[in-house]
């Protein structure tokens, strides 16, 4: 369970907050606060993901620091959403990823690495590593079809029971009711958004984000990897129809789909990985919790060199080099899934959550009046 200190001071920010009332305009948070005359554990835990972490709330705030009162609502919720990931992690052993994430994703990516480039210059043998490919299957020339294929199917079976088991545990314990989440028009006010990432615009002029000033940067940037993460994921989805269903090995032409959308997306997740790093940087640290800087960093940095090792793989794919390109891409690849469950992915799924649970209670409260 999480710790009294950061439930505490969650309720104390809220009890304030609700009596203020000041910022209501600025997300979804401050509306389903007001909803509430006290604050339950469950409620809190509620809030905290709902958060989008848009930082208008702590410039505007009369009561932050230096102010007697310390208010500092972006900071304590931050703090508590730490507790509900590690709260719903299974298997429960691997909580502590949570806690140490940066080290861990960094250990996990360069073990992951190492070990695919040694398997496939061990099984491959160093001529078949360094020579070029060309034409269909040059890829499983490198590494054979089944050593690629079985282990990242295995993987994402395992990531879906992860996040279901974690989704489950997390709306438990923050949520409600089972059936809340099965709400069709919820799931479509909550999906739509979250599409359009829709509290990232703060009170409408942007985050206060990296500093005090309002701009619409982060939200786009975010824009970039959620668009650029479906895209590759697309790509991927759709090339592995044309090799399983349609008998068309990789590599594919320029011009096919799974190129064209794989670079696009790519590119997108570059440069959005990029500038939230950039802007992770120059941030005010006051607002924010040091407990999740590790975590923010390790993924973006993850996102940044999966998408920089595949456009580099497009590339060179033709030349000595694909071999080894391929073998660091995959072991990159397969820290970013290993590490995703115990991780910053996880926010975006209990986000959705929050979303759904908020579009319910406000859908309820219009059909009330």
């Amino acid at each position: 369970m999480p710790s009294d200190k950061v439930l505490k001071e969650a309720d104390r920010v809220m009890v304030i907050c609700n009596a203020c009332r000041y910022c209501e305009g600025f997300c979804a948070v401050f509306p389903a606060m007001e909803r509430r005359r006290t604050f339950e554990d469950q409620d809190l835990k509620y809030l905290a993901n709902l958060c989008h972490n848009c930082r208008d709330c702590y410039y505007a705030c009369q009561y932050a620091p230096p102010h007697e009162y310390q208010l500092n609502v972006p900071r304590a919720l931050a703090e508590l959403r730490l507790e509900t990931y590690r709260d719903a992690v299974w298997p429960g052993v691997f909580a502590g990823l949570i806690k140490h994430n940066g080290p861990a994703v960094a250990s996990i990516t360069v073990l992951s690495i190492a070990a695919v480039l040694l398997l496939t210059i061990v099984f491959s043998g160093p001529p078949t590593v360094f020579s070029t490919h060309l034409g269909e299957n040059a890829f499983y020339r490198v590494i054979p079809y089944a050593l690629m294929v079985i282990p990242f199917s295995s993987l994402a079976i395992y990531l879906i029971v992860v996040f279901l088991i974690g989704l489950n545990r997390f709306w438990r314990d923050a949520a409600g009711k089972p059936a809340d989440f099965t709400d069709f028009r919820a799931n479509g006010r909550a999906l739509w958004d979250a599409l359009r990432l829709k509290y990232l615009a703060g009170g409408g002029y942007g985050c206060n984000y990296p500093d005090e000033r309002f701009s619409h940067i982060r939200r786009w940037l975010h824009h970039c990897v959620f668009y650029g993460f479906l895209l590759c994921l697309t790509s991927t989805t759709i090339a592995a129809i044309y090799d399983h269903f349609l008998h068309r090995p990789a590599p594919y032409p320029v011009l096919s789909w799974p190129v064209v959308l794989g670079t696009i997306g790519g590119v997108a997740l570059l440069v959005g990985s990029a500038g939230l790093l950039y802007l992770k940087a120059r941030m005010d640290s006051q607002p924010a919790t040091p407990r999740s800087l590790g975590m923010d960093i390790g993924f973006l940095v993850l996102l940044f060199l999966t998408s920089l090792s595949g456009l580099l793989l497009l590339i060179l794919r033709e030349t000595p080099a694909m071999g080894t390109l391929l073998a660091v891409h995959l072991g990159i690849v397969m820290g970013l899934f290993v590490t995703m469950p115990y991780g910053k992915f996880i926010h975006a799924i209990f986000r959705y959550a929050a979303l759904v649970k908020n579009a319910h209670e406000s859908l309820r409260e219009d059909n009330s009046r």
